[in-house]
C-alpha cells in the first residue's frame, strides 16, 4: 500500500530527477571546458616558454575533436560486444554518433581555419585561405579531418552505420601524422605509436560511456553484468596498450635522463604528469569496478565506480587536448 502508483512514479522520473541530471551534465560539461581554456596558462606559468596564439581555444577545439572521435567509436565497439551476448535485450540507447560527427566537424573546421592562417587565430573570414590548405601537409591533414567527420555523420544516418568506422579511422590516422611532422626523428614510428595510443584510448573511453548507457537502458537485467564483463576483459588490453605506447612516446620526446626535470619545469611535462595521475586514478576505479563485478553479490554494483571512471576519462580526454596544443619539450642531449 505504501508503494507509489505508476502515475506518481512516472511523474517523479520525468520531473525532478531528470531535471537535476540535466543540470549536473551541463555543469560537468562547463567544468570540462575550463580545463583546455585555463589549463595552458597554468601549465606555462613560470616555465619561460611561449605558447602559440590562441592556445586555449585550440586546446578546446582539439578536446572536442577527441570527444567526437570517442563517442561513435565507442558505440560501434560496444554494439559488437552486444552481438556476442545470446540473451541481450533488444532495447538500445539513443544514437549520439550524428551529434558527435557534427561537433567534430565544427571543431575540425575551426582547427583548419587556424592552419590556413599560418597557425594564427583568424580575426575575420577574409583571413581564412581555404585554397592555401592544399599547399601544406598540415593543411591537407586538416581537410581530411573536416571531410572525414562530414562523411562519418552521413554514414551514421545511413542504413549501414557501421561504415562510419572508415572515416573515423581516417581522423585517427590524420591526427597521428599531424602530431609527428617530417623533420622529427623517426616520424613514422612516432605516428604509429600515436595511432595505437589514440585508437585504444578512444575505444576505452567511448566504449565505457556507451556500455553504461546500455546498462541504464536495460534497467538492471542480467545481461548488463555480462556486457560489463566482456568490456572489462577488452579494456584491460586497451589499458596496457595505452600505457605502453604512452610511455614509449614520452621517452622519445623526453629522454630518460631528463624526464624528472622536464615533468616539473616544462608545460608539456606538467600536463603529461597531470594526465598520468588521472590515468592512474582511472585504473584504480577500473580495478574497483572489476572487483565488484566478480565478488559482489550484485555484479551491477560495479556501475558506480564505472560511472566515476568514465567521468575521469572525460577529464583525461580534455587534458589530452591541452597536451597537443602546448609547445613540445626540449630534447636535451
Amino acid at each position: 500500500m505504501t508503494r507509489p502508483t505508476a502515475e506518481v512514479a512516472a511523474s517523479g522520473s520525468a520531473g525532478r530527477p531528470g531535471t537535476w541530471r540535466a543540470v549536473a551534465v551541463l555543469v560537468l560539461v562547463a567544468l570540462a571546458a575550463l580545463v583546455p581554456l585555463l589549463g595552458p596558462s597554468v601549465a606555462l606559468r613560470g616555465t619561460g616558454e611561449a605558447a602559440a596564439p590562441g592556445v586555449g581555444g585550440i586546446a578546446l577545439l582539439r578536446g572536442v575533436l577527441f570527444v567526437a572521435l570517442c563517442v561513435p567509436a565507442g558505440e560501434l565497439f560496444v554494439d559488437r560486444l552486444v552481438c556476442r551476448l545470446p540473451d541481450a535485450p533488444p532495447e538500445r540507447p539513443a544514437n549520439w554518433a550524428v551529434f558527435a560527427a557534427a561537433a567534430g566537424f565544427v571543431a575540425a573546421l575551426g582547427l583548419a581555419s587556424v592552419v590556413s592562417t599560418g597557425n594564427l587565430v583568424p580575426r575575420s573570414l577574409a583571413d581564412i585561405d581555404v585554397g592555401g590548405l592544399y599547399g601544406s601537409r598540415d593543411g591537407r591533414l586538416a581537410l581530411v579531418e573536416v571531410n572525414a567527420f562530414l562523411l562519418a555523420g552521413l554514414c551514421a544516418r545511413s542504413r549501414r552505420p557501421a561504415t562510419q568506422v572508415w572515416p573515423l579511422a581516417a581522423v585517427a590516422v590524420a591526427e597521428a601524422l599531424r602530431a609527428h611532422p617530417a623533420p622529427e626523428h623517426s616520424p613514422l614510428l612516432g605516428s604509429a605509436l600515436t595511432l595505437v595510443h589514440l585508437s585504444c584510448a578512444t575505444l576505452w573511453a567511448g566504449g565505457l560511456l556507451h556500455a553504461l548507457r546500455m546498462l541504464r537502458r536495460w534497467r538492471g537485467r542480467e545481461a548488463g553484468a555480462a556486457l560489463l564483463g566482456l568490456y572489462a576483459r577488452v579494456a584491460a588490453v586497451l589499458l596496457a596498450a595505452v600505457t605502453a605506447t604512452g610511455v614509449w612516446s614520452s621517452l622519445r620526446r623526453m629522454p630518460a635522463g631528463t624526464v624528472l626535470d622536464q615533468l616539473t619545469t616544462t608545460a608539456y611535462g606538467r600536463t603529461l604528469l597531470a594526465k598520468v595521475i588521472l590515468v592512474a586514478a582511472v585504473a584504480l576505479l577500473a580495478l574497483w569496478a572489476r572487483y565488484r563485478l566478480r565478488r559482489a553479490p550484485d555484479p551491477l554494483t560495479a556501475y558506480v565506480p564505472a560511472r566515476a571512471e568514465v567521468a575521469v576519462l572525460g577529464v583525461v580526454v580534455t587534458v589530452s587536448g591541452v597536451l597537443t596544443a602546448l609547445p613540445l619539450p626540449i630534447r636535451w642531449t
